[in-house]
């Protein structure tokens, strides 16, 4: 009887090794393969224990990924201080009603000027001298000579804000003096305008009024009289 001794390990490994040439063998043979078991307690347990694979993966993406570039540089750096900026110096641009003065006699120059277009016109023009926002409110409350009423304002002129100037700008309003067609009375030639001022409440006082010199020949007026609201733009003015 044939005996059979127990083949060398390295023979055995070697006709394994032949026999999976087929591209598969190898690749089950000689790689090793992860433990399941093993890689759910790699992946789920470093983020609650923080061991260095969890703690890594949340130190780049959390902090700097999410935190460093999204919330500081983005949100706070970027929108946060930027809108915050831009919405002050629209509010100091702007000013606020307490930091507005009245615009009146002691903080502007006025000047009366007739026009040639539209005829019988004259336009009044305010400009800010003074180092504080002020306030044009209503309509100027005209007197020519010694006139015992208030000419009328045009209701259809008056702005949806109030004008406000900064230093050094100008607010308008247009004076129609007298009826193109004549149908006017009263008629007469003044020489001397006295322009006031309101206050932040319709027809109270705004402060001291201003004496704007006129035309040596004087202007005509009649019973037609009107003057429009104070207004931001000289063309608007003349408009009615």
């Amino acid at each position: 009887m044939r005996k059979y001794h127990a083949l060398p390990v390295a023979l055995l490994a070697a006709l394994a090794l032949t026999a999976c040439q087929d591209g598969t063998g190898t690749k089950d043979e000689g790689a090793a393969r992860p433990d399941p078991a093993s890689a759910t307690v790699t992946a789920t347990h470093p983020a609650e224990d923080g061991s260095s694979g969890g703690g890594s993966g949340k130190a780049t993406t959390g902090a700097t990924g999410t935190r460093g570039t999204t919330g500081a540089t983005g949100t706070e750096g970027t929108t946060g201080a930027t809108d915050s900026k831009a919405t002050k110096g629209d509010r100091a641009a702007k000013g606020t009603t307490a930091t507005r003065v009245s615009c009146n006699g002691s903080n502007t120059t006025v000047t009366a000027q007739p026009v040639r277009r539209p005829l019988n016109h004259m336009l009044l023009t305010v400009k800010n001298t003074g180092s504080k926002m002020c306030d044009l409110t209503y309509y100027p409350v005209l007197r020519f000579d010694e006139m015992q009423w208030v000419p009328r304002p045009i209701k259809d002129s008056k702005p949806q804000a109030v004008t406000t100037l900064a230093p050094g700008e100008s607010g308008y309003a247009g004076v129609s003096l007298s009826a193109a067609d004549g149908s006017g009375e009263w008629g007469t030639t003044s020489h001397k305008l006295t322009v006031g001022f309101q206050g932040r409440t319709p027809n109270s006082d705004g402060g001291p009024s201003a004496l704007p010199t006129l035309p040596a020949k004087g202007v005509y007026y009649d019973s037609t009289l009107t003057v429009t609201y104070w207004l931001r733009d000289m063309d608007d003015a003349l408009t009615y």
